[in-house]
């Protein structure tokens, strides 16, 4: 079975990194933006409240994730996960859910 490969260098060979935390309200979840200054390949996204976790990187569809939890479990998130954007990344109010501490790393 032939295997198909899609590899992607940047012409540039600049890595942008960024980095940092955010707490949600504590009334209501609401969806979160990062503006970056940069499209980022990898996004990790954690909920450090709940130890649950996100990752998303080029290649996996938009708004889907690798999902974890604080028991072990991986799921395929294919509706609330990390959407990519032109200049950053945008988490939902479901991923982002309320009154809670998050830190996120991203590269691009």
């Amino acid at each position: 079975m032939p295997l198909s490969t899609d590899e992607r260098i940047d012409s540039d060979g600049v890595v942008h990194k960024a980095y940092g935390n955010a707490v949600s309200s504590a009334a209501t979840a609401t969806a979160l933006t990062f503006e970056l200054g940069f499209a980022p390949k990898r996004v990790i996204f954690h909920n450090v409240t709940d130890r649950i976790s996100d990752e998303w990187m080029t290649g996996m569809a938009d708004s889907s994730s690798i999902h974890s939890v604080a028991a072990g479990t991986r799921t395929l998130e294919t509706t609330n996960g990390i959407l990519p954007t032109a200049n950053g990344f945008t988490i939902t109010a479901v991923t982002a859910v309320a009154s809670k501490a998050f830190s996120w790393y991203a590269e691009g």
